[in-house]
């Protein structure tokens, strides 16, 4: 959900609004790149951790199941926000504008501690 501020800082409900694409925004209903405060309402915001895109590539998906659609193939050394980590798999995005998606865990480096 998201109003429009008024004021300082003030929101209010002005009815639905248009959901943006969750392909070229890092943005659910639980969770959203901390870019996008104060712009969308949810329950968390994340500051992105970038790992990098282990050799041979990884497929960018839609979602985590079997089957799911491959919006692209990240190549190496590119950079991916991982905005969250679920079982085998990272959520975020390539930057702010998208894609957005999962990355296998296994195809992109360790987080450095």
């Amino acid at each position: 959900m998201s109003g429009k501020a008024h004021g300082q800082g003030l929101y209010t409900l002005a009815g639905p609004v248009e959901k943006p694409d969750p392909r070229t925004v890092p943005l659910r209903g639980d969770l959203a790149h901390i870019a996008l405060a104060g712009k969308h309402f949810v329950p968390h915001y994340a500051v992105p951790q970038p790992r990098a895109v282990m050799p041979g590539g990884a497929p960018l998906l839609a979602d985590t199941g079997d089957g799911a659609e491959e919006l692209c193939t990240l190549i190496e050394g590119d950079s991916f926000e991982v905005l969250d980590v679920a079982g085998a798999y990272a959520w975020g995005c390539v930057s702010l504008e998208g894609p957005v998606g999962y990355v296998h865990l296994d195809r992109l480096e360790p987080a450095v501690a």
